[in-house]
């Protein structure tokens, strides 16, 4: 008797359902069962509202991990980035597997990059953390630019700029590579330009606590240096008490001398959306080795962010 399918839960975007695709080819390859998606929409999906307004964080996650606790899917796999810095008790967080590009990439009108933009240029993003710096960026660099609040999936989104309604939009490389949509990108922004969001690039894969075998075989998809990034990524945006909607950018890369990995960077931004105003710090320590580590390393540049006035810059904090 085979066993039987597997059950992955996905929201419906053709970007979830890309990521989800080639994580079920890979649980396949490693279990021998056969994998099947199963489609669920969430609030994120179906609100029109801007993210920021709709509480930012968790709203694609929520009603994938309901599935999860009515036993109505086997595991889910998220963006890493939308996921909640809080973990739920009853699901384990199996694999965190190798990630993709975590920059951000521009998609402009005729071919331009973000330096050729012209003065006054419509810059459509979602993000109040890519609105802070690219306004930073322009403003630093003698530019004029507008950030266009805007919402929709990944055709949507390019869609504006093709229709002329705006001249460029802001996206997840790893998002386009993952749809196969890297040959629209324009300019890929450099990190040292615009730090991205806390996890982004990186998928998480979830199961119910209780299924030890089945988290047992998802972990072999697990790649420890990714785990300890966007772990010290999210501790650091969890100390901050800030959502996925707050304007705040993450990244922690490893320093490696030759081919031996000797430690791990990570750089830390909050800024104002009209981006007058930006914190923006970085500390550097051994690779962590345990989950504690990676996590102490992100609360410990958070302090020092508060200490320079991070707080004041994020809007509203529930107390």
């Amino acid at each position: 008797m085979t066993e039987r399918a597997l059950r992955l839960g996905t929201r419906r975007s053709r970007l979830a359902m890309a990521q989800s695709g080639q994580v079920a080819d890979a649980v396949k390859e490693l279990t021998g069962r056969p994998v099947e998606l199963v489609e669920i929409t969430t609030y994120g999906d179906t609100s029109r509202e801007h993210l920021a307004q709709i509480g930012g964080t968790g709203v694609f996650v929520a009603a994938l991990r309901e599935a999860l606790a009515r036993d109505e899917v086997d595991f889910a796999v998220h963006s890493l980035k939308d996921l909640p810095t809080a973990q739920p008790a009853e699901l384990t967080l199996a694999a965190v597997p190798v990630r993709e590009d975590p920059r951000d990439a521009l998609v402009a009108r005729d071919g331009l990059t973000f330096a050729e933009l012209p003065d006054g240029a419509r810059v459509g993003t979602g993000s109040p953390r890519r609105m802070a710096q690219l306004n930073a960026y322009a403003r630093s660099h003698g530019m004029t630019i507008e950030t266009v609040p805007i919402r929709g999936n990944v055709d949507t989104r390019i869609g504006y700029v093709h229709k002329g309604e705006l001249d460029a939009v802001v996206l997840a490389a790893a998002g386009l590579n993952r749809v196969g949509r890297s040959d629209e990108v324009t300019d890929l922004l450099s990190v040292d330009t615009v730090l991205p969001a806390p996890g982004q690039g990186a998928l998480a894969i979830e199961c119910a606590a209780h299924n030890a075998s089945l988290a047992a075989a998802l972990a072999e998809l697990d790649d420890p240096y990714t785990r300890a990034a966007v772990t010290a990524e999210r501790s650091l945006l969890a100390a901050l008490e800030a959502g996925c909607s707050a304007p705040v950018g993450a990244l922690a890369d490893l320093l490696a001398d030759g081919q031996i990995v000797k430690e791990m960077r990570l750089r830390g931004v909050v800024g104002t959306t009209d981006g007058s105003t930006l914190v923006q710090l970085s500390t550097t320590g051994p690779v962590p080795e345990t989950e504690a580590r990676a996590m102490a390393l992100g609360r410990e540049l958070a302090v020092e962010m508060l200490a320079k006035g991070a707080a004041g810059l994020m809007g509203e904090r529930a107390l």
